[in-house]
Protein backbone atom coordinates (compact mmCIF):
# COMPACT_ATOMS: atom_id res chain seq x y z
CA UNK A 1 0.00 0.00 0.00
CA UNK A 2 2.84 2.73 0.88
CA UNK A 3 4.47 1.89 -2.35
CA UNK A 4 1.11 2.70 -4.35
CA UNK A 5 0.85 6.65 -2.15
CA UNK A 6 4.47 7.41 -2.91
CA UNK A 7 4.85 6.31 -6.84
CA UNK A 8 7.64 7.83 -8.56
CA UNK A 9 7.07 10.38 -11.25
CA UNK A 10 7.80 10.38 -14.52
CA UNK A 11 10.13 12.82 -16.10
CA UNK A 12 9.56 14.29 -19.62
CA UNK A 13 10.89 12.16 -22.92
CA UNK A 14 13.64 14.17 -24.76
CA UNK A 15 10.69 13.64 -27.54
CA UNK A 16 8.33 15.47 -25.38
CA UNK A 17 10.77 17.99 -24.71
CA UNK A 18 11.96 18.57 -28.28
CA UNK A 19 8.17 18.77 -28.97
CA UNK A 20 7.40 21.96 -26.70
CA UNK A 21 10.49 23.56 -27.61
CA UNK A 22 9.26 23.43 -31.25
CA UNK A 23 5.77 25.11 -29.71
CA UNK A 24 7.31 27.90 -28.20
CA UNK A 25 9.57 28.57 -31.41
CA UNK A 26 6.30 28.86 -33.25
CA UNK A 27 4.65 31.14 -31.08
CA UNK A 28 7.79 33.47 -30.78
CA UNK A 29 7.66 33.54 -34.37
CA UNK A 30 4.52 33.84 -34.62
CA UNK A 31 4.83 37.14 -31.84
CA UNK A 32 8.11 38.67 -33.33
CA UNK A 33 6.40 40.27 -36.35
CA UNK A 34 3.57 41.56 -34.16
CA UNK A 35 6.04 43.44 -31.83
CA UNK A 36 8.31 44.94 -35.18
CA UNK A 37 4.97 46.17 -36.40
CA UNK A 38 3.80 47.55 -32.85
CA UNK A 39 7.53 48.97 -32.42
CA UNK A 40 7.64 50.47 -36.12
CA UNK A 41 4.30 51.79 -35.69
CA UNK A 42 5.49 53.84 -32.12
CA UNK A 43 9.10 55.02 -33.69
CA UNK A 44 6.68 56.18 -36.56
CA UNK A 45 4.32 58.17 -34.73
CA UNK A 46 7.62 59.90 -32.70
CA UNK A 47 9.01 60.67 -36.04
CA UNK A 48 5.43 62.78 -37.34
CA UNK A 49 6.13 64.20 -33.38
CA UNK A 50 9.53 65.57 -34.47
CA UNK A 51 8.76 66.91 -37.73
CA UNK A 52 5.64 68.24 -36.36
CA UNK A 53 7.76 70.01 -33.73
CA UNK A 54 9.98 71.36 -36.40
CA UNK A 55 7.11 72.59 -38.29
CA UNK A 56 6.23 74.51 -35.18
CA UNK A 57 9.81 75.90 -34.82
CA UNK A 58 9.85 77.23 -38.55
CA UNK A 59 6.28 78.97 -37.88
CA UNK A 60 7.87 80.21 -34.90
CA UNK A 61 10.52 81.78 -36.39
CA UNK A 62 8.46 83.08 -39.41
CA UNK A 63 6.50 84.84 -36.86
CA UNK A 64 9.64 86.60 -34.98
CA UNK A 65 11.88 87.38 -38.27
CA UNK A 66 8.16 87.90 -40.74
CA UNK A 67 9.82 85.64 -43.16
CA UNK A 68 10.68 81.81 -43.42
CA UNK A 69 14.03 80.44 -42.40
CA UNK A 70 16.08 80.08 -45.81
CA UNK A 71 17.70 76.71 -46.29
CA UNK A 72 21.30 78.75 -45.51
CA UNK A 73 22.78 82.04 -45.66
CA UNK A 74 26.09 83.65 -46.52
CA UNK A 75 28.07 86.10 -45.26
CA UNK A 76 28.46 89.42 -47.60
CA UNK A 77 31.93 90.21 -45.75
CA UNK A 78 34.27 88.63 -43.74
CA UNK A 79 32.67 88.12 -40.79
CA UNK A 80 35.31 87.57 -38.42
CA UNK A 81 38.97 88.49 -39.93
CA UNK A 82 41.15 86.54 -37.20
CA UNK A 83 39.42 83.43 -38.51
CA UNK A 84 42.57 81.26 -38.51
CA UNK A 85 41.24 79.63 -41.86
CA UNK A 86 41.19 82.68 -43.98
CA UNK A 87 38.14 84.56 -45.32
CA UNK A 88 35.40 82.32 -44.65
CA UNK A 89 31.52 83.53 -45.45
CA UNK A 90 29.62 80.19 -45.13
CA UNK A 91 26.95 81.06 -42.80
CA UNK A 92 25.01 78.50 -40.95
CA UNK A 93 21.46 75.91 -41.58
CA UNK A 94 18.17 76.64 -40.77
CA UNK A 95 18.03 73.69 -38.33
CA UNK A 96 20.65 76.12 -36.51
CA UNK A 97 18.18 78.80 -36.66
CA UNK A 98 15.23 77.47 -35.57
CA UNK A 99 17.26 76.03 -31.87
CA UNK A 100 15.73 79.01 -29.71
CA UNK A 101 11.99 77.47 -31.11
CA UNK A 102 12.63 73.75 -30.53
CA UNK A 103 13.84 74.04 -26.74
CA UNK A 104 17.54 74.25 -27.55
CA UNK A 105 18.20 77.80 -26.64
CA UNK A 106 21.22 76.33 -24.41
CA UNK A 107 22.93 74.98 -28.07
CA UNK A 108 21.63 77.87 -29.52
CA UNK A 109 23.66 80.75 -27.59
CA UNK A 110 27.17 78.10 -27.65
CA UNK A 111 27.02 78.95 -31.43
CA UNK A 112 28.12 82.15 -32.95
CA UNK A 113 26.10 82.94 -36.07
CA UNK A 114 27.75 86.41 -36.49
CA UNK A 115 31.08 84.16 -37.77
CA UNK A 116 31.36 81.45 -40.04
CA UNK A 117 30.46 77.99 -39.88
CA UNK A 118 34.38 77.02 -40.81
CA UNK A 119 35.61 78.81 -38.22
CA UNK A 120 36.86 77.26 -35.34
CA UNK A 121 35.09 79.08 -32.94
CA UNK A 122 32.02 77.64 -33.79
CA UNK A 123 33.52 74.34 -34.31
CA UNK A 124 33.09 71.77 -31.22
CA UNK A 125 36.89 70.54 -29.21
CA UNK A 126 39.17 69.50 -29.73
CA UNK A 127 39.11 70.95 -33.20
CA UNK A 128 37.22 74.55 -31.65
CA UNK A 129 35.78 76.04 -28.55
CA UNK A 130 31.76 75.46 -29.33
CA UNK A 131 30.83 72.48 -27.69
CA UNK A 132 27.10 73.44 -29.28
CA UNK A 133 27.54 71.79 -32.56
CA UNK A 134 27.93 68.22 -30.34
CA UNK A 135 24.63 68.05 -29.72
CA UNK A 136 22.36 65.14 -30.38
CA UNK A 137 18.99 67.25 -30.75
CA UNK A 138 16.50 64.78 -29.89
CA UNK A 139 13.93 65.96 -32.61
CA UNK A 140 16.39 65.68 -35.13
CA UNK A 141 16.70 62.32 -35.06
CA UNK A 142 14.03 59.37 -36.41
CA UNK A 143 14.44 56.36 -33.96
CA UNK A 144 13.67 54.16 -37.08
CA UNK A 145 16.85 55.27 -38.23
CA UNK A 146 20.43 52.94 -37.63
CA UNK A 147 22.12 55.15 -34.89
CA UNK A 148 25.59 56.08 -36.00
CA UNK A 149 28.23 58.16 -35.70
CA UNK A 150 28.64 61.55 -37.24
CA UNK A 151 32.61 62.71 -37.59
CA UNK A 152 33.61 65.52 -40.03
CA UNK A 153 37.38 65.05 -38.97
CA UNK A 154 38.58 62.64 -41.62
CA UNK A 155 37.15 65.46 -44.52
CA UNK A 156 38.80 68.53 -42.93
CA UNK A 157 42.56 66.34 -42.55
CA UNK A 158 41.56 65.57 -46.12
CA UNK A 159 41.83 69.47 -47.04
CA UNK A 160 45.37 69.81 -44.95
CA UNK A 161 44.71 70.84 -41.96
CA UNK A 162 46.13 69.25 -38.67
CA UNK A 163 44.89 65.43 -37.75
CA UNK A 164 43.10 66.68 -34.03
CA UNK A 165 41.23 63.60 -33.86
CA UNK A 166 37.06 63.02 -34.47
CA UNK A 167 35.24 65.96 -34.95
CA UNK A 168 32.19 64.90 -33.53
CA UNK A 169 28.38 67.01 -34.84
CA UNK A 170 25.17 65.73 -33.58
CA UNK A 171 23.33 64.41 -36.51
CA UNK A 172 19.96 64.65 -38.59
CA UNK A 173 18.00 62.69 -39.89
CA UNK A 174 15.71 65.38 -41.54
CA UNK A 175 16.08 68.37 -44.17
CA UNK A 176 15.38 70.76 -45.56
CA UNK A 177 13.57 70.65 -49.21
CA UNK A 178 15.90 72.92 -51.31
CA UNK A 179 14.10 72.19 -54.87
CA UNK A 180 15.14 69.89 -57.36
CA UNK A 181 17.68 68.78 -59.06
CA UNK A 182 18.17 69.89 -62.78
CA UNK A 183 18.92 65.89 -63.44
CA UNK A 184 15.03 65.59 -61.66
CA UNK A 185 14.16 68.21 -63.80
CA UNK A 186 15.42 66.87 -67.22
CA UNK A 187 14.46 63.80 -66.79
CA UNK A 188 11.34 63.60 -64.88
CA UNK A 189 9.52 66.95 -65.07
CA UNK A 190 10.69 69.19 -67.74
CA UNK A 191 7.70 71.37 -66.87
CA UNK A 192 8.94 72.26 -63.43
CA UNK A 193 10.13 75.96 -62.86
CA UNK A 194 13.45 76.63 -64.06
CA UNK A 195 16.44 76.72 -62.79
CA UNK A 196 14.72 74.34 -60.17
CA UNK A 197 16.98 74.16 -57.48
CA UNK A 198 15.77 76.90 -54.89
CA UNK A 199 12.04 76.37 -55.67
CA UNK A 200 11.12 75.06 -52.44
CA UNK A 201 9.99 77.19 -49.76
CA UNK A 202 12.49 77.62 -47.95
CA UNK A 203 15.09 76.44 -51.09
CA UNK A 204 16.94 80.33 -51.40
CA UNK A 205 19.94 81.21 -49.66
CA UNK A 206 20.45 84.02 -47.80
CA UNK A 207 22.88 86.77 -47.62
CA UNK A 208 23.64 88.39 -44.29
CA UNK A 209 24.99 92.10 -44.67
CA UNK A 210 26.12 94.41 -41.80
CA UNK A 211 22.56 95.50 -41.59
CA UNK A 212 21.04 92.13 -41.22
CA UNK A 213 19.16 89.07 -43.79
CA UNK A 214 18.63 90.03 -47.05
CA UNK A 215 17.27 87.60 -49.67
CA UNK A 216 15.64 84.40 -49.47
CA UNK A 217 12.59 86.42 -47.08
CA UNK A 218 10.31 84.26 -48.92
CA UNK A 219 6.88 84.47 -46.51
CA UNK A 220 4.11 82.00 -46.21
CA UNK A 221 1.79 84.24 -48.09
CA UNK A 222 4.44 83.73 -51.03
CA UNK A 223 3.67 80.06 -51.23
CA UNK A 224 1.98 80.29 -53.82
CA UNK A 225 0.74 76.90 -54.57
CA UNK A 226 -0.59 76.90 -50.91
CA UNK A 227 1.24 75.72 -47.70
CA UNK A 228 -0.51 72.89 -47.45
CA UNK A 229 0.70 71.96 -50.88
CA UNK A 230 4.42 72.34 -49.76
CA UNK A 231 6.75 69.77 -48.82
CA UNK A 232 9.54 72.33 -46.35
CA UNK A 233 11.14 69.48 -44.14
CA UNK A 234 11.10 65.76 -45.44
CA UNK A 235 13.59 62.51 -43.58
CA UNK A 236 16.59 62.13 -45.51
CA UNK A 237 17.80 60.16 -43.07
CA UNK A 238 21.37 57.71 -41.95
CA UNK A 239 23.73 59.76 -43.53
CA UNK A 240 27.17 59.54 -43.84
CA UNK A 241 26.58 55.94 -44.50
CA UNK A 242 24.91 55.80 -48.26
CA UNK A 243 21.83 53.63 -48.41
CA UNK A 244 19.95 52.64 -51.70
CA UNK A 245 16.86 50.92 -51.52
CA UNK A 246 17.05 49.65 -48.14
CA UNK A 247 20.97 48.31 -48.01
CA UNK A 248 23.97 50.04 -47.17
CA UNK A 249 26.37 50.63 -50.25
CA UNK A 250 30.17 49.58 -49.19
CA UNK A 251 32.65 50.36 -48.62
CA UNK A 252 32.01 53.24 -46.60
CA UNK A 253 34.58 54.52 -45.06
CA UNK A 254 35.18 58.58 -45.61
CA UNK A 255 35.95 59.18 -48.87
CA UNK A 256 34.45 55.58 -50.30
CA UNK A 257 31.59 55.33 -52.80
CA UNK A 258 28.81 54.45 -49.24
CA UNK A 259 30.22 57.83 -47.78
CA UNK A 260 29.03 60.92 -47.97
CA UNK A 261 29.62 64.28 -45.82
CA UNK A 262 26.30 66.25 -45.49
CA UNK A 263 24.58 64.56 -42.39
CA UNK A 264 25.03 66.99 -39.09
CA UNK A 265 22.37 69.54 -38.37
CA UNK A 266 24.70 72.27 -38.50
CA UNK A 267 25.98 71.62 -41.88
CA UNK A 268 24.14 73.98 -43.97
CA UNK A 269 24.53 71.40 -47.23
CA UNK A 270 22.40 68.81 -45.22
CA UNK A 271 19.67 69.52 -47.19
CA UNK A 272 17.39 67.73 -49.84
CA UNK A 273 17.76 68.64 -53.59
CA UNK A 274 15.58 66.03 -55.48
CA UNK A 275 17.71 63.99 -57.89
CA UNK A 276 16.31 60.81 -58.50
CA UNK A 277 17.72 57.42 -59.16
CA UNK A 278 17.82 54.51 -61.07
CA UNK A 279 15.49 51.71 -60.15
CA UNK A 280 18.44 50.35 -58.01
CA UNK A 281 18.80 53.55 -56.22
CA UNK A 282 22.48 53.41 -57.24
CA UNK A 283 22.97 55.48 -59.96
CA UNK A 284 22.43 59.72 -59.35
CA UNK A 285 20.27 61.29 -61.95
CA UNK A 286 19.83 57.73 -63.92
CA UNK A 287 15.66 57.70 -63.78
CA UNK A 288 12.82 58.73 -61.86
CA UNK A 289 12.75 56.53 -58.35
CA UNK A 290 12.41 59.64 -55.58
CA UNK A 291 11.45 58.39 -52.12
CA UNK A 292 13.36 55.23 -50.52
CA UNK A 293 15.94 54.67 -53.27
CA UNK A 294 18.99 56.89 -52.61
CA UNK A 295 19.38 59.19 -49.10
CA UNK A 296 22.23 61.56 -51.19
CA UNK A 297 19.63 64.55 -51.52
CA UNK A 298 16.94 62.45 -52.16
CA UNK A 299 14.04 62.07 -49.66
CA UNK A 300 14.36 58.79 -47.73
CA UNK A 301 13.56 56.73 -44.34
CA UNK A 302 13.50 53.56 -42.86
CA UNK A 303 9.71 53.40 -42.44
CA UNK A 304 7.84 50.29 -44.60
CA UNK A 305 6.40 51.92 -47.57
CA UNK A 306 7.55 55.47 -47.06
CA UNK A 307 8.60 58.52 -45.45
CA UNK A 308 7.21 61.45 -43.08
CA UNK A 309 7.20 64.78 -44.61
CA UNK A 310 6.20 68.29 -42.90
CA UNK A 311 4.24 70.41 -45.14
CA UNK A 312 3.81 74.46 -45.21
CA UNK A 313 0.68 74.56 -42.71
CA UNK A 314 2.51 72.50 -39.88
CA UNK A 315 1.07 69.42 -41.29
CA UNK A 316 3.19 66.06 -41.22
CA UNK A 317 1.95 63.52 -43.87
CA UNK A 318 3.03 59.85 -44.95
CA UNK A 319 4.11 60.16 -48.39
CA UNK A 320 4.26 56.58 -49.88
CA UNK A 321 7.16 54.65 -52.06
CA UNK A 322 4.63 54.91 -55.00
CA UNK A 323 4.39 58.80 -55.29
CA UNK A 324 4.99 59.95 -59.16
CA UNK A 325 7.75 61.83 -59.85
CA UNK A 326 4.95 64.61 -61.31
CA UNK A 327 2.84 64.44 -58.15
CA UNK A 328 6.39 64.59 -55.35
CA UNK A 329 7.97 67.61 -57.89
CA UNK A 330 4.34 69.45 -57.51
CA UNK A 331 5.01 69.25 -53.84
CA UNK A 332 8.66 70.63 -53.62
CA UNK A 333 8.03 73.50 -55.66
CA UNK A 334 6.76 76.48 -54.08
CA UNK A 335 5.06 78.43 -56.86
CA UNK A 336 4.79 75.97 -60.12
CA UNK A 337 0.80 75.94 -60.79
CA UNK A 338 0.14 72.23 -60.49
CA UNK A 339 -2.71 70.96 -59.22
CA UNK A 340 -2.09 67.80 -57.14
CA UNK A 341 -3.60 64.94 -56.87
CA UNK A 342 -2.64 62.46 -54.14
CA UNK A 343 -3.57 59.05 -53.24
Amino acid sequence: MRGNLYQRRRAFTLIELLVVIAIIAILIGLLLPAVQKVREAAARAQCQNNLKQIGLAVHGYHDANKYLPPWAFDFTFNPRPANPLGDQRQGHAALSLILPYVEQGNVFNTTKLEFSVIDPINWPPNWGVAPGGLTRVPIYLCPSTPDRVVDYGPYFVSLGLPNKGPMLLGPTDYAIVRGLHGNFRSVCMPTAPNPPDNTGAMGQKGAMTPNGMTQARTTLVQLIDGSSNCIIVAEDAGRHQIWAKGKPVSPSAPGQVGWTLNSAWADYNTYIRVRGTDGTGTIMGGGCCVVNCNNVNNIYGFHTGGVNALRGDGSVQFLRESVTPGVLGALVTRNGGEVVQEN
